[in-house]
């Protein structure tokens, strides 16, 4: 097994989850107060999404509610703007469904508009943050995600996923546009 190898199919689950259970008990209280202001609004405390992971097998996505009767809430806006409504995600990376640097899983729809290569996304588990997030997010065109995705399967690394996983934490504290990938895309080219 060669040092990627290792990596790719040891160290990096095993660091995602080690790194999963750490997130989830110290921000704990934080993870708490949140979904106690979700709950006294009104709302449920979890959006729950359908989206392909691993090989396109389709999973729950966790994301803390954002929106209530079709707009984003005040509370919503600060959690999207900071990427805290991505925190419930550390329950699907301890799940195994997936890791804390990868493509972002995007809608099943696009399943039936990627070509053969872009496809190639779905070889490896997605991710809460990923190469194409640290690279414009949603400045840039499905296209250009999906050959930053493409990049990123083609030479995943320990030190790729520390360069985009310090990127992330340096464009969190900039409030860049969030990812929400609402709509599927409407052709390949995107």
């Amino acid at each position: 097994m060669t040092d990627s190898s290792k990596y790719i199919h040891f160290w990096k689950p095993f660091l995602d989850k080690v790194g999963a259970a750490v997130l989830i008990v110290l921000l704990g209280p934080l993870l708490l107060l949140i979904a106690l202001v979700i709950l006294i609004d009104g709302n449920p405390i979890l959006f729950k999404h359908q989206r392909p992971g691993y090989k396109g097998r389709i999973f729950t996505l966790f994301k803390f509610t954002t929106m209530k009767s079709g707009k984003t809430t005040k509370l919503g806006q600060i959690l999207r703007n900071t990427s805290l409504d991505e925190l419930p995600q550390l329950f699907n990376i301890l799940c195994g469904e997936m890791s804390f640097i990868g493509p972002r899983p995007l809608l099943i729809e696009y399943l039936e508009k990627y070509t053969k290569e872009e496809h190639r996304r779905h070889e490896v588990c997605p991710g809460i943050t990923g190469y194409a997030q640290v690279k414009g997010r949603n400045l840039l065109s499905l296209k250009e995600k999906l050959t930053h995705d493409l990049y990123y399967v083609q030479n995943i690394s320990f030190w790729l996923d520390l360069r985009i996983l310090l990127r992330t934490v340096q464009r969190i504290f900039i409030f860049k546009g969030a990812d929400y990938h609402t709509s599927p895309p409407k052709s390949k080219t995107g």
